[in-house]
């Protein structure tokens, strides 16, 4: 522990690394799949949190994917031609509109999930509990939470 207290940069250097050669390897599995589609990054991006918020708003999808609207209706756009998204109006306030994966779109976030599963599950089924544990926590902290 005494370690974590004097951290150099070099350290850092390799945690900032091998978080980014986690997110590589885990995205690269989605991308096959994701280019069966003609969609990319951004997409699984959103449909990852429709999938996990069903029913989000766009104004709370935009906070949580911190893009420009135009960003984001470029991808909804692109979501919505391949039929894998649909937007219900809200009962109180017809402005607000709540967006929802279809079959279709649950079909192809589930088969990303599948993938990305695969090598999240081995990676946590070869750790202690305790790894388990501190690297979520580790994770929560990184991502201000």
């Amino acid at each position: 522990m005494k370690q974590l207290l004097y951290l150099k940069d070099e350290q850092l250097k390799h945690f900032i690394e091998k978080i980014f050669m986690g997110y590589r390897e885990t995205f690269a599995d989605a991308k096959k799949i994701l280019n069966n589609y003609s969609i990319g990054v951004a997409h699984h991006k959103a449909l990852h949190l429709i999938s996990l918020y069903e029913g989000i708003s766009i104004s709370e999808l935009l906070k949580k994917l911190k893009v420009t609207k135009q960003s984001l209706n470029r991808v909804l756009k692109d979501l919505i031609k391949i039929n894998a998204i649909e937007f219900k109006k809200d009962n109180k306030d017809t402005r607000i509109k709540h967006i929802y994966l279809s079959d279709k779109g649950t079909q192809i976030y589930e088969e990303i999930f599948i993938v990305q599963k695969k090598r999240i599950y081995k990676a946590l089924i070869n750790s202690t509990s305790k790894e388990v544990l501190n690297f979520d926590n580790v994770l929560k902290k990184i991502i201000n939470e």
